[in-house]
């Protein structure tokens, strides 16, 4: 062997020394030598493992991830754990207002138990641990949506109220609509009687939901509101997610017949009682139609003014502070309600109302005897009205809550589902 070959030979072996040395160093073994860099890498290692055995297997999500805006106030908020399981979670406002929240019973997830407030910044801060009992942390902040881009349906009847047959189930929404499609299907409304029920758009604001005929006496109806995060116009989302549910009651539906001067109160068809009216006079004719009554108000003020009957002075031709027992049918204005100031024989013989319904009463409203006493304390809302005879064209189906004017077919060609 030449010089040469020998040195690379040696220099060989010496590099396979060296690795021998440096992976037994990293196995464990004590070795004596203590400078170098193999030293400095076992120390590190030693570190690293020290580390890797304090950190802790669980491992903790928070959403909506941290920064997030316009999240949802029903459904984003919640922490999940996997390989863990949690032992704390706060949240509260930027301002340290807490939120109450809940853990579940196998402590692996956590959501808030009240509904969030819009526009509002949340910081939810959790904690978990593995099986080793070794802690995790995780935190996050988000921002819910503001009102600017979201939109609420304000609805009647209430929720658990009791309601004549003729009541529809009508959304009012605070933004306008554009896709009118998407936001239907986030709604649904069924009954316990089986009928079909089918949704009509009045406007970008409003939908009405009813059966082709009036609701079935004793039925329960229920409506689902599932609009969160359903895009209702372009930038704008829906926050609500509820169910509400009322009870429809006996079937009563009244006739008004101008002509006549009559009104016979039916209950299933039959004829319960026969009271005497005064509807519109000539010159201010009733709307004829199907009307249903929206409000109920024992005494009410009544200004001719804020439906346009003025004197020439501008003031209203006629201003009643105590109109007693008085029930609305038409967002314009006209009521069915007691009349103290007329003489007890226009009831039943002429028509001399600014277009409401009149029946015999007396003012205060305290006496139970009165034909307008009887009449507001057997009837709800939801109740029908219907006006005959009185030469006036139908009442529009929007004023008020009026779609039975409306033939099945044009109610269900208003529908964007």
């Amino acid at each position: 062997m030449t010089n040469s070959r020998r040195r690379r030979g040696l220099t060989v072996a010496s590099a396979l020394l060296g690795g021998v040395l440096v992976l037994s160093a990293c196995s464990g073994d004590d070795g004596d030598d203590a400078s170098g860099s193999g030293g400095n890498e076992t120390s590190a290692a030693k570190v690293d493992e020290a580390a890797a055995a304090k950190t802790s297997e669980a491992q903790i999500k928070i959403t909506p991830k941290d920064g997030s805006s316009n999240a949802s106030i029903n459904n984003d908020a919640a922490v999940t754990v996997s390989k863990g399981t949690l032992t704390e979670v706060t949240m509260e406002t930027a301002e340290g207002v807490a939120v109450e929240g809940e853990i579940s019973a196998d402590k692996t997830s956590w959501k808030p138990s009240v509904q969030l407030e819009r526009s509002t910044t949340y910081k939810i801060s959790a904690t978990a641990e593995d099986s080793e009992g070794r802690a995790a942390h995780e935190n996050a902040s988000f921002t819910t949506v503001s009102p600017d881009n979201s939109f609420l349906g304000y609805f009647t009847p209430e929720d658990g109220s009791t309601v004549g047959v003729g009541m529809p189930v009508s959304i009012n929404f605070d933004k306008a609509i554009t896709n009118k499609a998407e936001v239907q299907k986030g709604v649904t409304v069924t009954s316990s009687s089986g009928q079909e029920v089918a949704c009509h758009w009045f406007s970008a604001n409003r939908m009405d939901c009813r059966p082709q005929d009036y609701w079935q006496e004793g039925a329960t109806v229920t409506l689902k509101l599932a609009l969160d995060g359903v895009e209702g116009a372009e930038g704008v989302y829906g926050v609500q997610q509820k169910t509400v549910t009322f009870k429809i009651g006996r079937n009563q539906v009244t006739y008004v017949d101008a002509e006549t001067k009559q009104m016979k109160v039916t209950q299933d068809g039959k004829v319960v009682k026969t009271i005497p009216i005064s509807a519109g006079a000539p010159e201010n004719k009733t709307y004829e139609g199907q009307m249903v009554i929206s409000e109920k108000f024992e005494e009410t003020r009544m200004n001719g003014a804020t439906v346009g009957f003025t004197d020439d002075d501008g003031k209203g031709e006629y201003d009643i502070k105590d109109v007693p027992h008085a029930m609305r049918l038409t967002t314009s204005g006209t009521f069915i309600h007691g009349n103290y100031w007329g003489s007890p024989s226009v009831f039943g013989n002429v028509n001399t109302s600014h277009g409401c319904v009149g029946l015999q009463d007396k003012k205060g409203a305290d006496d139970p005897n009165t034909p307008g006493a009887w009449f507001y304390n057997n009837s709800i809302v939801g109740d029908v009205v219907v006006v005959q005879n009185t030469g006036d064209k139908t009442v529009s189906p929007d004023n008020g809550l009026n779609g039975w004017n409306m033939s099945w077919d044009q109610w269900t060609a208003g529908s964007a589902a």
